[in-house]
């Protein structure tokens, strides 16, 4: 499985390879070597969520307080979405900053998405499934979220799609509410807490 880095440090994009016949296909969206040698350490599994969205539809921006945070490792099982990253954590040299990876039941990319790192995306089509492999349970106490239309961050929604959002996630602060009300986490909490899990996978 091939994998890079994307513009927000902590996230990566995982192209595993699809084997199409005469009968469908066969492809492993999770590797955990891939993850390994991304990451530095395998991701702990804790849960697992999936979701079925209508075209339009956003998700997010979710992130949890870290640590421990939530990672994710996120791909599409079927129809086709957009997926956001976006850097959140307080101190860090891409601080709101995003990365864009489209994802689909075509070639079954996949994003992993560090403690701290916020994430989001938009349904391109109709019955557009996503599947989550997250590190700690849901935790609602610890659950954050930063509005996904606040024109100050920009993110890459397609013109051509009415937004439809959740009334939690249209009550979200903007990036600079969140960033006055303290609810941010810090880059430098978030990188101990990555070198933690690196040392422990050593």
């Amino acid at each position: 499985m091939d994998f890079r880095p994307l513009k927000v440090s902590g996230a990566f994009e995982f192209v595993p390879r699809v084997f199409p016949d005469e009968r469908g296909l066969f492809v492993a969206p999770f590797q955990e070597e891939a993850i390994v040698r991304a990451a530095g350490h395998p991701l702990r599994v804790a849960q697992t969520n999936h979701s079925v969205s209508r075209a339009g539809t956003i998700r997010g921006v979710h992130f949890a307080d870290t640590p421990p945070g939530q990672a994710k490792y996120v791909y599409c099982p079927g129809g086709s979405l957009l997926d956001v990253v976006v850097d959140l954590r307080v101190g860090s040299p891409t601080f709101g900053e995003w990365d864009a990876v489209r994802l689909d039941s075509a070639e079954f990319r996949a994003v992993y998405v560090a403690e701290g790192i916020g994430h989001a995306f938009i349904a391109l089509e109709d019955n557009t499934v996503m599947a989550y492999l997250c590190s700690e349970p849901y935790n609602p106490a610890g659950e954050h979220g930063v509005n996904p239309l606040d024109p100050a961050l920009g993110l890459p929604w397609p013109a051509e799609l009415t937004p439809i959002v959740s009334e939690k996630d249209k009550a979200a602060p903007t990036l600079a509410e969140a960033l006055d009300q303290g609810l941010l986490p810090s880059y430098a909490d978030c990188v101990a807490y990555y070198e933690k899990l690196r040392s422990a996978h050593r």
